[in-house]
């Protein structure tokens, strides 16, 4: 039996804590390519109206990803992502990760799993939405 048998409707992941920091901000902005003086230069996101400097939306999307594979496993496909962003994830506020299966579906050769998930700070939400992932069946050898 894989793991994907296992998971059921109304399971919740682990949660997951992130430390954002500066440098966290910065070079996941640089590894993506983001170059917008938002997520670099503390004045530039506070004329924005931000509190300061922020994740970009490619590194949430990043760490949604790593925080519902490494709950499924290495078996794995994320089929979906669909995020609203929030509040902004600044340095100095830990971002928290929560998620719970909202619909699981057998197909032929794998299972579909549906997740609610929620990050957030003491600001509030930074992303909602769901993600859609796909495992093998425990019976698909």
């Amino acid at each position: 039996m894989s793991r994907g048998d296992e998971i059921a409707v109304g399971d919740s992941l682990p949660p997951l804590d992130l430390d954002v920091t500066p440098s966290r901000v910065v070079a996941t902005a640089i590894a993506s390519r983001d170059f917008m003086p938002a997520h670099h230069d503390p004045e530039f996101a506070r004329a924005q109206g931000a509190p300061d400097i922020f994740l970009n939306i490619l590194s949430t999307n990043g760490y949604v990803s790593r925080f519902v594979t490494d709950w499924a496993g290495p078996q794995v496909m994320i089929r979906q992502i669909s995020i609203r962003l929030g509040v902004p994830a600044v340095p100095r506020k830990v971002l928290r990760f929560t998620g719970e299966v909202t619909r699981v579906t057998d197909e032929p050769e794998e299972r579909l799993i549906e997740l609610a998930i929620r990050v957030a700070n003491d600001l509030g939400d930074h992303a909602t939405g769901s993600v859609v992932l796909s495992l093998p069946r425990g019976d698909a050898r």
